[in-house]
């Protein structure tokens, strides 16, 4: 009986006869259990509004308006199209998405549409009954029926095969669905966001993706922007990287030298994000030096990367001072004047940073 009381959530199993004194101290502790509780909850809520720069991490305009862009498609019900390069982070895009949605609570389900075969796709997404066909002796759910109240995640939609759109474009109008072999209809009230390396609208040009099916999914887009297209988020990203594998295996995480930053914010990364997180890791583990590779087209001019480790570092500055112009000066060692026209130079603003 005790066992089952804390594996039902129990804080305490008091037998009888007990002594006055000793429930009152199981109570005790159950409420500064509960205090506590409620201190954490509070304390993730308040970090939501700032816990995406952890997550999608990166100092350049870009990544700014795509946090910003994430945050105001997240507090929506709209289905949403995440335009990305391979590697460059679709998934965590989604992720977040969802994460900072009111369906947070309720699962994320990813498939992959390209790695499904078109013989096991309806049973994937839409499940099966027992004895739907040869193989299927037990019930199973579904994808879509999984991520009922949450979310679904399809990438490469562009590889769905077009008998899977139709039936997928008729669930998310209808909101419900029929396992195979079934004609019970199931609730699937989930909200869609799709992934894909191409242009959608071009793919649906041409026949290979329903245009109906990619005016449901298409309602709001988001391109995630390439690293080459964000040099100076590199040595930040390789540096988290770096640190977290070097943190979760015991390990001393080495100093970047400014050679090894120069390399690597002239590698082209073609890898986007994967190959950069690869690179980072065997760089912690010490197996070889990351950024070693020929860079296609040459170097990045000199200018080029002094204004961008120049404008990290007031970015730094106006965030650590929250807006507060003055602090900033002080942390830069810049008078007022120098310091608003590289504000202006990088199109950086004090309201973007004041909490």
């Amino acid at each position: 009986m005790a066992v089952e009381a804390m594996r039902r959530g129990a804080c305490d199993f008091i037998e009888k006869p007990f002594v006055p004194e000793r429930l009152v101290e199981a109570i005790g502790r159950a409420c500064e259990k509960r205090h506590l509780n409620l201190r954490i909850r509070r304390l993730h809520a308040a970090a939501d509004a700032r816990g995406i720069e952890g997550r999608l991490i990166g100092t350049s305009r870009g990544m700014e308006a795509l946090r910003r862009e994430v945050l105001d498609l997240a507090a929506t019900p709209v289905n949403v199209v995440i335009n990305g390069e391979t590697g460059s982070g679709k998934e965590l895009v989604a992720q977040c998405l969802h994460a900072f949605s009111d369906r947070r609570e309720a699962r994320f389900v990813a498939v992959n549409c390209g790695v499904i075969p078109d013989t096991m796709l309806e049973s994937e997404l839409f499940g099966h009954e027992a004895g739907a066909f040869t193989g299927a002796l037990t019930r199973r759910i579904g994808k879509l029926e999984y991520a009922h109240r949450g979310t679904l995640f399809l990438d490469e939609i562009e590889a769905m095969p077009l008998s899977g759109q139709v039936t997928l474009l008729r669930v998310l109008q209808e909101r419900s669905l029929e396992r195979l072999d079934s004609n019970a209809a199931v609730p699937a009230d989930l909200r869609t966001l799709c992934a894909s390396k191409v242009d959608l609208r071009t793919q649906a040009a041409a026949g290979r993706l329903r245009v109906d099916l990619y005016y449901r999914l298409g309602v709001a887009e988001l391109r995630i922007p390439p690293l080459r297209e964000r040099r100076e988020d590199i040595p930040l990203l390789f540096a988290h990287f770096a640190g977290r594998a070097a943190e979760a295996h015991g390990r001393t995480m080495r100093p970047l030298s400014a050679r090894l930053v120069q390399d690597l914010v002239e590698h082209p990364w073609p890898g986007n994000v994967r190959e950069l997180r690869n690179a980072a890791e065997r760089y912690a583990f010490g197996l070889d030096r990351p950024g070693s590779a020929p860079v296609e087209g040459g170097p990045q001019p000199l200018t080029a990367r002094v204004e961008a480790y120049e404008r990290d570092l007031i970015r730094q500055a106006l965030r650590q001072a929250e807006g507060n112009i003055a602090e900033a000066m002080r942390l830069l060692d810049l008078p007022r004047r120098t310091l608003n026209e590289k504000m202006q130079r990088y199109g950086l603003s004090r309201s973007d940073f004041v909490t």
